[in-house]
């Protein structure tokens, strides 16, 4: 059986949960494992409950093809996780579960059993209202601890003819590419109502609330879809 197709089979088996879990792949268009593992995160992108994020890293590009998404702000999230872990070592493709779980590699199943322990987990802090002129504010509601919030702009689905690098000749389809990446506030956790900029054609919008230590992400602690 297809990797793809058992993973779909199993996510379906998954209950629905109210609160999303996040899920980011650090990713690559010049490295020849991560196809899978972005087909996984297709999957992923289907679910109400999950909140799916591609992110492509920049250190692949020396290899012959540069990643037309890729930014070194991305790499420079995936080194802090890896901060976070006590280790100096990053890796493609890598997925990071509610900002705390690392799993490498398209591992179907370990990755569903993280995403199902930590159903249930985020916190309902986020709430997307309307402004009075008609515009998209996030209300952040009391958390009871400190945060940053940050909004990220996505591309819901790119297929990509690859010209050179490991995968030279293969078309790769994307989804949930992060195009932008804002950091809107440090929460110190009470409530508050902040103003949003309208998305990029074609594009939509979530906001994630993620607990910080010593400037590496941590937990994170409420996330929201808007558009």
């Amino acid at each position: 059986m297809r990797l793809a197709t058992a993973f779909a089979m199993t996510l379906a088996a998954m209950p629905v949960a109210a609160d999303p879990v996040v899920v980011e792949l650090f990713t690559s268009q010049g490295c020849s494992s991560c196809p899978p593992a972005d087909a996984l995160l297709g999957e992923l992108a289907e679910r109400d409950d999950v909140i799916a994020l591609s992110l492509h890293v920049d250190y692949w590009d020396w290899i012959g093809w540069t990643d037309t998404f890729a930014t070194a702000g991305y790499t420079a999230r995936q080194r802090a996780y890896a901060q976070a872990a006590g280790t100096s070592v990053v890796y493609t493709p890598q997925f990071v579960i509610a900002g705390t779980d690392q799993v490498a590699g398209p591992s179907a199943m370990e990755l569903v059993s993280r995403i199902s322990a930590h159903q249930g987990t985020t916190d309902d802090v986020l709430k997307a209202v309307t402004t009075g002129s008609g515009g998209t504010a996030i209300q952040a509601d009391a958390g009871g601890v400190p945060a940053r919030l940050v909004l990220a702009e996505l591309l819901p689905k790119a297929t990509v003819q690859i010209g050179r690098g490991e995968n030279a000749g293969r078309e790769v389809t994307y989804h949930n590419v992060v195009r932008d990446w804002t950091i809107l506030a440090d929460w110190d956790g009470s409530p508050t109502v902040m103003d949003l900029p309208e998305p990029a054609d074609g594009h939509y919008r979530v906001v994630l609330a993620q607990s910080m230590a010593d400037g590496a992400p941590g937990r994170v602690i409420g996330a929201v879809k808007l558009d």
